[in-house]
């Protein structure tokens, strides 16, 4: 595995901010490939919890100017004093940070280190999107860059802190596609969201609902794009922007999004879907954490799942 040192990209993340904000030519619809290129499926566990972050004292006012370094992943540069700084601030919150900036942006096989200079700790962070190659390989970030990270972080906040399986949609920032087979599309059946904005310029972090709302009595631990407005305020700093098909477009077939518009700016988006199985039905016998007591058949007053409230 290739990895990339820690150099120009000190000042990529003062990151405890980095989710503090307000949180090519058409293609039709792949075949399935041959098996030996299946490894390619884009499944991944998402866990960024927006609760986490927020009890760490992150503010949601936006992006400061000591936040998210356009700066790109080098083994030259500068020192990393900045890096160092804000990384010892908190550990194990950063280095799950760090874990999803280097997924997103760097591609698979490749991998950025950093060693603590305090603990001698090394850290290793793998990549696996390659959603920002010019990026990762030691360039400023383009304003396509910015925007598809800042899709792809957002797609990873879970407002449970749960690690749950998904899909993975869209292009990188040279409008590559990344690559899907039809049956990553039926495992992971159920069309979720679109994400997408730009936190290096304070732009905000948006996401919208890919197909109709879940009824009152089901739910989702991901419930950012699936639930109820009451839900999804507590999603922020990720604003909710209404169904994905009212701000974003796509082309033909795809099952992807490729361009949003906001406020009449255009950003690169980011797709994902979910299995069923992440999705919940107050009855079902078992009372999940986006289940609530109560005396009603609801998400919020499952007396089947959760009994009555004390």
């Amino acid at each position: 595995m290739k990895k990339i040192q820690w150099g120009r990209a000190v000042e990529v993340l003062l990151a405890a901010q980095v989710l503090a904000v307000s949180c090519g030519p058409a293609q039709e619809l792949h075949e399935p490939p041959a098996l030996a290129s299946q490894s390619q499926e884009i499944r991944i566990a998402n866990g960024l919890s927006t609760n986490g972050l927020s009890t760490n004292g992150l503010s949601t006012n936006g992006l400061s100017t000591n936040g998210l370094s356009t700066n790109g992943l080098s083994t030259n540069g500068v020192s990393t004093a900045a890096f160092a700084t804000w990384f010892q601030n908190d550990r194990p919150l950063n280095d799950t940070l760090m874990r999803y900036v280097v997924l997103c942006g760097v591609e698979s096989g490749q991998s950025v280190t950093y060693t603590d200079p305090v603990t001698s700790q090394v850290y290793t962070w793998d990549g696996l999107l390659g959603l920002t190659p010019g990026w990762a390989g030691g360039e400023t970030a383009t304003e396509a860059e910015q925007q598809v990270l800042t899709a792809c972080l957002a797609a990873h906040v879970n407002k449970y802190g749960m690690s749950v399986p998904m899909s993975v949609l869209g292009r990188n920032a040279e409008e590559e596609e990344l690559e899907y087979t039809q049956e990553e599309l039926e495992t992971y059946s159920r069309t979720e969201g679109c994400f997408f904005g730009n936190i290096f310029r304070g732009e905000g972090l948006y996401v919208g609902r890919d197909g109709s709302s879940l009824p009152a009595a089901e739910s989702s631990v991901r419930a950012c794009a699936l639930m109820s407005s009451a839900i999804r305020s507590e999603c922020e700093p990720v604003m909710y922007v209404g169904a994905c098909d009212s701000v974003c477009t796509r082309v033909g077939t795809q099952p992807y999004y490729t361009s949003c518009t906001l406020y009449g700016r255009q950003y690169l988006p980011i797709t994902t879907r979910v299995g069923p199985e992440v999705l919940y039905v107050c009855g079902d016998g078992v009372c999940q954490l986006s289940e609530q007591c109560g005396s009603g058949t609801t998400r919020d007053s499952c007396a089947a799942d959760c009994g009555p409230c004390p």
